[in-house]
């Protein structure tokens, strides 16, 4: 009889009980014993590991669709990999974690994460060797190579398209603008993906230049005095500091454009899991399960044209474009972004909808 390990690290998201709901339960179903790290590599670091193990009444079905991790993704200042790094103890961590999972006599392990920590398990591979390491994509800001969709990312769209969707309606009372900024890191797609939903009138997102005259021409001569202007947190604004909606909102305040800033924040990443990230999840979890009965190791499932199946991690880390991490020295992780020819773009301006410099 396996005993599985599964364990949620980095930023949380709606679908992540899902998933670990669904790997639980058809983990028990194959008769395996089914354990839960809590907070992560801070779990594993800690001695003895904080672990729990799993039951048909650990995490009721009904507690499935909430956002957030059942498991815990880790404390803040707690010793992980960048803090860790900082300070010149990488090797000693990475030493202490292997141990863990070698005590707590796990045959495989399931890494549910973003492109951080699954590049980051691809990077610190040899800390793994000593079980199956299957990792399951999760963000909303949908940066991961090699897949389709990542987990929580619908239901994230669903959330700040549902914030602006408000916010539209007092636009319209006051004859005023708001610029919303979206999460996403220096990924345009939950922007892009929410502004297309709610109809904004403008979507800027880091992968497009755009030219703040053009995008104040375009708000004045706009058929409507109201609505969304939808700003991804990762873009820039050449001689400007500060938040990026706090900079456009500046840019058309000052040619007389009555505006409001929005900042959806966290709320983002909450809300009850909406069906799409439901499925992706249970697809997601079957394919893990089915890796570990046939023995494969450093693999990740993904969505590709609607088949759920397994990469090797080093095809996932090769697959996208390699940058430094921003936060852990000598490390670089493995990025996706909005791709030039994704059909929303021109879509976006057949719709007319500012999109900014493209081609």
């Amino acid at each position: 009889m396996k005993r599985i390990g599964i364990m949620t690290t980095g930023g949380d998201c709606s679908g992540l009980n899902t998933v670990i709901g669904r790997l639980a339960w058809g983990a028990m179903r194959r008769g395996y014993t089914v354990i839960g790290i809590l907070d992560g590599t801070d779990g594993l670091y800690a001695t003895p590991p904080r672990v729990i193990e799993f039951t048909p009444d650990t995490l009721p079905i009904e507690n499935m669709r909430f956002a957030g991790s059942f498991l815990h993704n880790g404390h803040a200042g707690a010793l992980n990999f960048e803090t860790a790094a900082e300070k010149g103890q990488i090797a000693a961590f990475n030493r202490k974690i292997r141990k863990s999972i070698k005590s707590l006599d796990l045959d495989a392990l399931v890494l549910i994460g973003g492109n951080g920590s699954i590049s980051l398990a691809w990077c610190n591979r040899e800390i793994y060797s000593d079980v199956q390491l299957i990792c399951i994509p999760k963000t909303i800001d949908m940066d991961i190579p090699t897949t389709d969709r990542t987990i929580g990312f619908d239901t994230a769209v669903q959330q700040l398209t549902t914030y602006c969707d408000q916010l539209m309606l007092t636009a319209r009372s006051h004859h005023r603008w708001f610029v919303v900024q979206s999460m996403g890191r220096d990924c345009g797609n939950l922007a892009l993906y929410s502004g297309i939903a709610v109809g904004a009138a403008a979507i800027l997102i880091p992968e497009i230049k755009f030219d703040i005259n053009q995008l104040v021409a375009h708000i004045q001569n706009a058929p409507n005095d109201y609505g969304i202007i939808i700003v991804s947190e990762g873009i820039s604004l050449r001689g400007h500091s500060g938040r990026p909606a706090d900079m456009i909102s500046r840019k058309l305040t000052a040619a007389g454009i009555a505006n409001r800033t929005a900042y959806p924040e966290h709320t983002q990443r909450a809300g009850d899991t909406v069906a799409c990230d439901r499925i992706l999840a249970t697809r997601m979890a079957d394919c893990a399960l089915n890796a570990i009965d046939n023995n494969e190791t450093y693999v990740m499932t993904v969505l590709e044209c609607n088949d759920v199946h397994t990469v090797p991690l080093s095809v996932f880390y090769d697959s996208g474009e390699i940058v430094r991490d921003p936060n852990i020295r000598d490390v670089q992780t493995s990025n996706a972004y909005v791709a030039p020819d994704n059909p929303l773009l021109s879509i976006a301006t057949d719709m007319g909808i500012y999109i900014g410099q493209t081609k």
